[in-house]
Parts: structure tokens; C-alpha cells; sequence
């Protein structure tokens, strides 16, 4: 795709800081198609804001873009990791911070595109030093659930955090054991870092440490949840006849990675990995798998909800791309 490149942000001479432009919102909510629309229109390069497509190798599972789609224009932290290797919402940061300002010196618009939320957040409003992951307290967690079930330790970070908790699914192991043991290490709970980095003045931070600026953040949400639904019984089903369990068995494979890996927790490889393995029966692997995904989807839009500066695009709307389109002309001409 070769296209002029963009008129400057700014005056040339001005101080201004990069600019980006984001676009949000639950999985199947049609981030993709939306993002290469704009593409055909702005001189764009996108960087994923998805904690899955950095791994290699799973492409099914993730709804990871084609080899088309990834070449018809420059995308970022897709395949950087191999599934071993975890990848934070602080690396995240730090590398999206880095692209932006490569790619607004190229005189391309940073398009930042996914539905990982805490990375929107860590990068819209900062990160707290919160402790790193401590494997004996990890372990102990662990321990206590395969005794007690995850329900009982997720009614446990309840009397503790009970903002974090209320955002949890009672079965979230990953996420109540992650939540509890920053709380058994620090003595705080998750929320109380979420909300001292919120009320930072962001605006003062930025101009300090040099960081971008966000133009303007869409979020395609369905006003039908129903809708969303649908999408994505019907997304999973292409996935199972594209040979998203061949995909697992492949990772299975290798003989190094194991389920409790963040890689191997993302929505879908963990049951299918149950199911192969023989711990959850596999004749109901797609309706787990699906309700896991629409668990998900939930949790993106609470997120959302908490992100008061975005502009909302309606997703089952038949003009949502039409929407979309407008919205970012308009910021682009204004910006």
C-alpha cells in the first residue's frame, strides 16, 4: 500500500509530542476489518494492543490477521514472543511508546488496535510499580485452590479487593491468583495501584517523561449483547474448521510449554488443552470455549466503561464502519 504520507500534527518547529490514535474494543467486535478500512484511507501502521498476538504460533486461536492483512499495511507486537516467554503490560508500554514516536517520525498516525484493556490503561494513564511475581506465594495460591476451588479463593480476594474482585469471574484463576498475590506480597490490594496510577495528572507526566499523546480513543461496544454473542459462537466455529485443535496439539507438541503458562491461559487453548489432555470431556470444548469468550468479552467492556474519554461506535449498527471512518477523519483533520 503506498500513500502520501500525512500533513504534520503540528506547525513545523512546534514541540509537540507524537500523537496516536486508538481504537478499542471487545473480542469478534470487528477491531480488524474497522482498522483496515481506515489503512485504505490514512497513512497509517498499526500497533496490536493484544496480549495474545504476540505469541508465534498461535494464529487460529487468536484470530491473529492474515498474511494478507498484515502485509496490506505495517503491523507491530504481532509474533515478537514465542508462547514460553510471558509478555507484560510494562513491556507493553514501553515498546508501544517506542513505535510511536518511530512511526510519527516517519509521518505515519500510530494506530493502536485491540482489546487488551489493562494495555490501553498502562499506556493512557501509567503503571505503578506494583510487586513482581513472587513463585512461592504463586505456588501457595495454587495450592490453596486445588484444595478450596477457585470460587472460594475468588470469595477470599473479595474481603480484600473487593473492586478487583467484582470484575472477576469466580473461576479467573489467573487473574484472582495474580490479584491475591500482589496482595499477600504488598499488604495493598490491585485496585488501590489501579487507582493511584488513574489519578496521576497524566497530562504533566507526559510532558516530563517525553510520552505520546492519544488523539482520541473509539470503542466499538454493541448496544445488542445478543449481537456480540453471535459473532462469536459463529468465529469459533471457524476457528475449530480452520484447525484451531490440530493448532493446540502442535503447541502440545514441542514438550515444553504447560497450561498454567500465560500463553497457554488465553481463551480457547485453555480448554482446549483440557480437553486433550482429559480433564474437561471434549465433547464440550467448543461450548466452554465459547463461554469463556463471551466471559471475556464482559470483562472488555467493563473496561471500557471505566474509560470515560472514548467515543463509543455502536458495533451492531450497520453504518458502525461509516462511524468509525468519520470519527477518525475528523480527529485526523483537527489533531
Amino acid at each position: 500500500m503506498s500513500l502520501p504520507p500525512l500533513k504534520p500534527f503540528r506547525p513545523p518547529g512546534a514541540q509537540d509530542l507524537p500523537r496516536y490514535l486508538a481504537l478499542a474494543g471487545p473480542t469478534a467486535s470487528g477491531k480488524t476489518a474497522a482498522a483496515l478500512a481506515i489503512a485504505q484511507r490514512h497513512n497509517v501502521e498499526i500497533i496490536s494492543v493484544d496480549s495474545a498476538l504476540v505469541y508465534r504460533g498461535m494464529d487460529i486461536g487468536t484470530a491473529k490477521p492474515t498474511a494478507a492483512e498484515l502485509a496490506a499495511v505495517p503491523h507491530h507486537l504481532v509474533d515478537i514472543r514465542d508462547p514460553l516467554n510471558a509478555y507484560s503490560a510494562a513491556e507493553f508500554v514501553t515498546d508501544a511508546s517506542q513505535l510511536i514516536r518511530e512511526i510519527a517520525a516517519r509521518g505515519r498516525l500510530p494506530l493502536l488496535v485491540g482489546g487488551t484493556m489493562l494495555y490501553f490503561k498502562a499506556l493512557i494513564d501509567g503503571l505503578d510499580d506494583m510487586p513482581k511475581a513472587n513463585p512461592a506465594v504463586r505456588a501457595a495460591i495454587a495450592h490453596e485452590a486445588a484444595a478450596k476451588g477457585w470460587p472460594a479463593l475468588h470469595a477470599e480476594l473479595a474481603s480484600v479487593d473487593a473492586l478487583t474482585a467484582a470484575r472477576l469471574e469466580p473461576q479467573d484463576s489467573q487473574r484472582i491468583s495474580r490479584a491475591l498475590e500482589v496482595y499477600r506480597v504488598s499488604g495493598q490490594p490491585l485496585s488501590f495501584f489501579h487507582q493511584r496510577s488513574a489519578r496521576k495528572s497524566i497530562a504533566e507526566d507526559d510532558r516530563k517523561t517525553g510520552a505520546a499523546e492519544l488523539i482520541s480513543l473509539i470503542s466499538l461496544e454493541p448496544a445488542d449483547r445478543s449481537w456480540l454473542h453471535g459473532r462469536i459462537a459463529q468465529r469459533f466455529d471457524a476457528m475449530l474448521a480452520a484447525g484451531f485443535i490440530d493448532e493446540v496439539k502442535a503447541l502440545r507438541a514441542r514438550g515444553d510449554l504447560n497450561p498454567d503458562l500465560p500463553s497457554m491461559r488465553c481463551v480457547g487453548y485453555r480448554q482446549a488443552w483440557e480437553a486433550l489432555d482429559g480433564t474437561s470431556p471434549r465433547a464440550e470444548f467448543r461450548d466452554k470455549g465459547i463461554f469463556a469468550t463471551r466471559q471475556l468479552a464482559k470483562r472488555q467492556i467493563t473496561w471500557l466503561r471505566s474509560m470515560q474519554q472514548r467515543h463509543i461506535v455502536a458495533c451492531d449498527d450497520g453504518d458502525a464502519l461509516q462511524q468509525v471512518l468519520a470519527l477518525v477523519q475528523a480527529q485526523v483533520l483537527t489533531a
